[in-house]
């Protein structure tokens, strides 16, 4: 639960423009908390003179690296837990390391003036704390056996369509990085054409080198267009993939499977008006926030369903 809270806290301080709120790491202009007397406030726009306190957007991004802390002392307690009883030892150490990672990718968040390619890491690596702590959750509880065991088939597909989910939220982390999201005005069309000029070229070029602030992006409008039209492509393939499977998944089993691909249509919908509000809503904060939880919540879903089905063994179709 905390670690969804982390990731929500993260899409909020992105999309709220806080990421830069704070311009060191990880304290917030050399205090362990926002500057607020004003002697420290006239000290940290001095030393800080490109960026001065902004409180509200300082307050966002420590209330989130904040509950990162928190959450990286949890996985360290579940480590160490790990170890002691000899049980889930190589599942519990990765976690902690990658949220060490995590932490680093934070940092270079800051360092790094929101470079997209970090951005897009750090959003990833979030999203990959969650899944490891689901699925040592899921390890842990007791396992009812399915009536029939399910096709192998269905674990490919499965698989596959989870490989299509992560690229598309990667895709999603990238358009927000870039601040793409607003690209195409319109919806289904962009700018009352289907495939509008764009810069694919440009739109995805991963490193351009030190000392750039990217905050509100560097790319010009036929680049932005570009990495917008290739979120909203994937999505499609997504829709296809990832509710192919579940509806198949729907029709042909029972039980813990049935529950679970009705879980991954639910989402998959809501996830879909979501995507469309943002585009008719320009982008509203709520609307967007909420994208990024539901996708998280999307991906559990989907790992849900092949957790199970791995689980339940496999017969050939």
């Amino acid at each position: 639960m905390l670690v969804l809270v982390v990731v929500i806290l993260g899409a909020y301080t992105r999309l709220s423009d806080a990421g830069l709120g704070c311009p060191d790491w990880p304290g917030c202009y050399g205090h362990l908390t926002v500057p607020s007397h004003p002697e420290a406030v006239a000290q940290a726009n001095e030393t800080y003179a490109h960026r001065p306190v902004e409180a509200g957007k300082a307050w966002k991004e420590m209330v989130h690296r904040y509950a990162a802390g928190v959450l990286g002392l949890m996985v360290l307690g579940l480590a160490v837990r790990a170890w002691l009883r000899r049980s889930g030892r190589i599942l519990a150490t990765g976690t902690l390391l990658l949220v060490i990672f995590q932490a680093a990718l934070g940092m270079w968040t800051v360092t790094l003036l929101l470079k997209p390619v970090v951005v897009m890491a750090h959003l990833l690596g979030g999203f990959a704390v969650l899944s490891l702590l689901w699925l040592g959750y899921l390890n842990s509880r007791s396992f009812i056996p399915q009536r029939r065991t399910p096709p192998v088939t269905l674990r490919r597909l499965t698989l596959g369509a989870l490989a299509v989910l992560v690229l598309q939220i990667a895709l999603g982390g990238w358009t927000s990085a870039n601040y793409a999201a607003l690209a195409c005005p319109t919806f289904p069309t962009c700018m009352g054409e289907w495939w509008p000029p764009m810069d694919m070229a440009e739109g995805f070029v991963l490193w351009r080198g030190l000392g750039i602030n990217y905050e509100f992006g560097v790319l010009d409008s036929p680049a932005r267009v570009a990495v917008h039209m290739a979120h909203r492509a994937w999505a499609v393939v997504a829709l296809l993939c990832v509710g192919g499977v579940a509806v198949l998944t729907a029709l042909r089993e029972r039980g813990a499977l049935r529950a679970a691909a009705l879980a991954v249509l639910v989402l998959l919908l809501v996830q879909v008006c979501l995507g469309v509000a943002n585009v008719w809503l320009s982008l509203p904060l709520p609307v967007a926030v909420a994208h990024n939880a539901v996708a998280a919540l999307l991906l559990l879903a989907v790992l849900t369903l092949l957790h199970t089905l791995y689980r339940s063994g496999a017969r050939r179709a």
